[in-house]
């Protein structure tokens, strides 16, 4: 039993240097996409695992009166996420144009930054986020949300024709008028897989003594 208990602990030290390396592989290649030159947006699909980060350009025209405001908490603190659906020659997509304060929730107050006609995006396909955040869903109905699901935020806007299923973070490109703030989006990867392999490793190496010490034990 004390073999078995030691063996299992090696092989979840092992296990966990895998997925360390399976961790590092995820950080180079999304590092390699978040730093890449725009490409045109993935419309033919593809697996999503690959196409989040992806830095993209689109050209289209933003629909303001339909954009959808989502609850965030960033570096400049509380406020909203300015989700606008951008129309373009094959479809619509959500472009989170970036974060306002509650004080700049009226579009009213950042009207400089609605710009009318064809307008340029680039910016980091993102995967959607369906059914809620914070620990609150979703509440179409009362007009709360709380994380952005592409389906639904789609649904309550009554946007029709072709949607894409992924949204786009907005880079940092100032808008009129200062808002919204672009470029906060947060890529990053918790890799605490070498302090598990460790731990494992340690506790086979307290087994494997301590049976060690037990049958000295007994044959002395």
């Amino acid at each position: 039993m004390a073999a078995l208990v030691t063996a299992g602990l090696i092989a979840l030290g092992v296990w966990q240097l895998e997925r360390r390396a399976w961790k590092l592989d995820l950080i180079a290649r999304v590092d390699a996409r978040i730093h890449a030159a725009p490409a045109a947006f993935p419309w033919a699909g593809g697996d999503p695992r690959e196409l989040e980060y992806r830095r993209v350009r689109l050209t289209g025209s933003f629909e303001h009166a339909r954009e959808t405001l989502v609850q965030a908490l960033t570096a400049r603190g509380a406020g909203f996420w300015v989700l606008t659906p951008l129309r373009t020659p094959e479809g619509t997509v959500l472009v989170n144009r970036g974060f306002v304060p509650e004080d700049r929730r009226d579009p009213n107050t950042r009207a400089a930054g609605q710009v009318a006609g064809p307008v340029a995006v680039t910016g980091l396909v993102r995967l959607t986020e369906p059914g809620g955040g914070f620990l609150r869903s979703n509440d179409p109905a009362a007009g709360r949300w709380y994380s952005r699901d592409v389906a639904a935020i789609a649904a309550a806007r009554g946007l029709a024709g072709r949607i894409a299923p992924l949204f786009v973070d907005a880079d940092g490109t100032p808008n009129s008028g200062g808002y919204p703030v672009g470029g906060l989006t947060v890529v990053a990867f918790r890799n605490t897989h070498l302090v598990y392999a460790l731990t494992w490793f340690a506790l086979a190496a307290l087994a494997g003594a301590g049976t060690w010490l037990f049958w000295r034990g007994r044959a002395g």
